[in-house]
């Protein structure tokens, strides 16, 4: 009897101890690692309201960015700091000044524009996909909007935009996105944050 006694005393303070250890210390959670990135994109493309729906902000008072906007959208392993850039006529001309230091381009279009604009928008995508600061970076490309009845679907963007010739030898996700369908936008990034890793892994060149 008396050695069932300490036995179940013994079990008593292993039990104790290991819950002292789970409260008291347990080791803290490892940093995700941050990424910097640019979301550039003609003006109405849907920069800004995807941004907060990804943020689970309000998007009922979204107005264009006349300038620019700094916003951190958190992953499990990641955390994006997205510099958003105002897609106004007047303002693209600055873009290059905030290219420095990015890491990834997030590339926002508005798959239900017309040809027009449509055109706009390729000729700003090849020269961001081009540019000596951006040329060697992942791309995730969205072809926004795609919940409008007239929007093109991403196979058909890729054509449009001629991307395949393009973007050969670059990095690059095309993906279909709405503000609504808040896990397929989520996926496109994922995609994205894997890319950013596997640039991570490239031994560095010597200077």
């Amino acid at each position: 009897m008396c050695e069932h006694l300490q036995l179940s005393v013994a079990l008593c303070r292993i039990g104790v101890y290991r819950c002292f250890r789970a409260l008291c210390c347990k080791a803290p959670p490892s940093p995700r690692t941050e990424y910097a990135l640019i979301c550039i994109g003609l003006s109405g493309a849907g920069k800004t309201s995807l941004l907060e729906r990804l943020c689970n902000e309000s998007t009922n008072s979204t107005g264009p960015t006349t300038g620019f906007c700094i916003k951190a959208v958190p992953f499990p392993n990641a955390i994006l700091n997205v510099k958003e850039l105002g897609g106004g006529e007047h303002i693209r001309p600055y873009w290059c000044r905030y290219y420095p230091g990015c890491q990834g381009v997030v590339f926002v279009l508005n798959s239900s524009s017309s040809d027009e604009e449509l055109e706009s928008t390729r000729n700003e995508l090849h020269s961001a996909l081009h540019h000596p600061q951006l040329c060697s970076l992942p791309f995730l490309i969205l072809a926004h909007h795609q919940d409008r009845p007239d929007a093109r679907t991403p196979n058909q963007i890729k054509r449009f935009f001629e991307l395949e010739p393009s973007a050969r030898g670059k990095r690059w996700i095309l993906e279909g996105s709405t503000t609504e369908n808040i896990v397929a936008m989520k996926e496109g990034f994922i995609q994205l944050i894997a890319l950013l890793e596997e640039k991570d892994r490239e031994p560095q060149a010597r200077i």
